[in-house]
C-alpha cells in the first residue's frame, strides 16, 4: 500500500460521519489480510517520523503533561486529523496553534483534542474482524509482513532532546502553542 492509498482510505474514514476509529475498522475489515497488514505498516512508518522530541513538546504543551503512552495517543491522533493536517504537524509541531480543536481546548482549559488512543489500534481491531484471529495473531503478523518486506522497524531519529518543563525553551521551540497553554 502507498500512502496516497493510505490517506486514501483514511480521509474517507474521517468523511464518513461516524467516529473516525469506528469508520476505519469498517473500511479496514472489508479488505484483505494482507491489505489491513499493509495500512498497519504504512500507519507505523508514519506514526514514526511525528516521533520527535519537537513533536512530543507540543503534546507536553497540549496535553498539560504527555507520557510514554499518552504521547503514542497524540501521533495516532495527528494521523486520525488527515493527511493535511499531519503533514502540517509534521513540518512544524506549533502549527497546531491552527487547529480549531487545539484552538478550543486552550480556550477551555480542558481537554486533549488530539489524543486519539483508540485510532492506533482501528487495524488490530479490523483484522480480528475480517480473520476472526485475535490481536497477539495480528501482531505476530504485522510483524512477518515487515520482515518479507525488508520493513524492519527502526529507531526514529527523535532530533534534539529539550526539557519540557524549561518555559523559556518551550516559549523559543514552540512559540504559538506555549502562548496559548503555559501561563504567565
Amino acid at each position: 500500500m502507498n500512502v496516497d492509498e493510505f490517506w486514501g482510505i483514511v480521509e474517507a474514514a474521517r468523511a464518513d460521519g461516524r467516529p473516525f476509529h469506528e469508520a476505519l475498522q469498517d473500511r479496514l475489515a472489508k479488505r484483505s489480510e494482507e491489505e489491513i497488514l499493509a495500512f498497519q505498516a504504512c500507519f507505523d512508518e508514519l506514526d514514526g517520523a511525528v516521533c520527535r522530541w519537537d513533536v512530543w513538546a507540543a503534546a507536553y504543551l497540549i496535553g498539560g503533561g504527555c507520557s510514554d503512552d499518552s504521547f503514542m495517543d497524540f501521533r495516532a491522533g495527528l494521523i486520525a486529523l488527515g493527511r493535511e493536517w499531519y503533514e502540517r504537524v509534521r513540518r512544524s509541531p506549533d502549527a497546531l496553534a491552527d487547529h480549531p480543536a487545539v484552538i478550543q481546548a486552550a480556550a477551555d482549559g480542558d481537554g486533549y483534542p488530539v489524543f486519539y488512543e483508540v485510532a492506533g489500534y482501528a487495524a488490530a481491531k479490523a483484522y480480528e474482524r475480517a480473520t476472526g484471529k485475535d490481536d497477539c495473531d495480528f501482531y505476530e503478523a504485522i510483524d512477518e509482513y515487515r520482515a518479507a518486506r525488508g520493513l524492519e522497524e527502526t529507531d526514529s531519529d527523535m532530533g534534539e532532546e529539550f526539557d519540557f518543563e524549561d518555559d523559556a525553551e518551550m516559549r523559543k521551540r514552540l512559540p504559538r502553542l506555549a502562548e496559548m497553554f503555559l501561563s504567565g
